[in-house]
């Protein structure tokens, strides 16, 4: 699958210059294996939406990482029924006939947003898909302009994974604003901000 430019991406960067505090992260984890469901609960979360690439599967796999495994069923145990994937690939215009979509619903055993703005402007739908309100949803994914944003910008629970699956077959582009992300995070860290 190929994937377009975000666009929803690039206007979102004009926000961040005066709102760079959408980028922190409310939660901060190693990977899936570390999320605590008591937690969330206790935040008041019901719903959880997770990204699909370098989140849950390699990029562009439909299957989840088998590390992963063992996460991904229990999440599935806690939150029946209540957990939305919400990808930049699958299940956008760029996944023709949501082919990708579909097979990633049959592969991970969960629903797959159909969404016309790409993250991290597509907050709206995944409050209609989940008829949630934003203090309900918890949002997790491996980057911080796209994932953390999402929710941030909307009012969610932003939970920031900071292990990736894989830099394989990884999108160039996004590999390297992940990587510079990073590094702004280090460096925001390091001076306490």
């Amino acid at each position: 699958m190929v994937q377009s430019i975000n666009m929803a991406g690039i206007r979102t960067a004009w926000t961040l210059l005066t709102q760079p505090s959408l980028l922190r992260p409310d939660i901060v984890v190693s990977d899936i294996r570390a999320l605590s469901w008591d937690k969330l609960r206790s935040r008041g979360i019901r719903f959880l939406v997770f990204d699909k690439d370098n989140c849950l599967t390699a990029p562009y796999a439909s299957q989840i990482h088998p590390p992963y495994a063992s996460a991904w069923t229990s999440c599935l145990k806690e939150f029946p029924d209540r957990v939305l994937i919400v990808s930049n690939s699958a299940g956008t215009n760029d996944d023709p006939d949501f082919q990708a979509a579909r097979a990633v619903e049959k592969a991970l055993g969960a629903r797959v947003l159909r969404h016309i703005e790409k993250k991290p402007r597509c907050g709206r739908e995944i409050l209609q898909a989940l008829q949630a309100s934003p203090g309900e949803v918890a949002v997790v994914g491996d980057r911080l302009a796209t994932d953390v944003v999402l929710a941030n910008m909307h009012g969610m629970t932003s939970v920031w994974v900071q292990n990736i699956v894989s830099r394989r077959g990884d999108n160039l582009v996004a590999a390297a604003l992940r990587d510079a992300e990073h590094a702004a995070y280090r460096m925001a860290t390091r001076l306490g901000l």
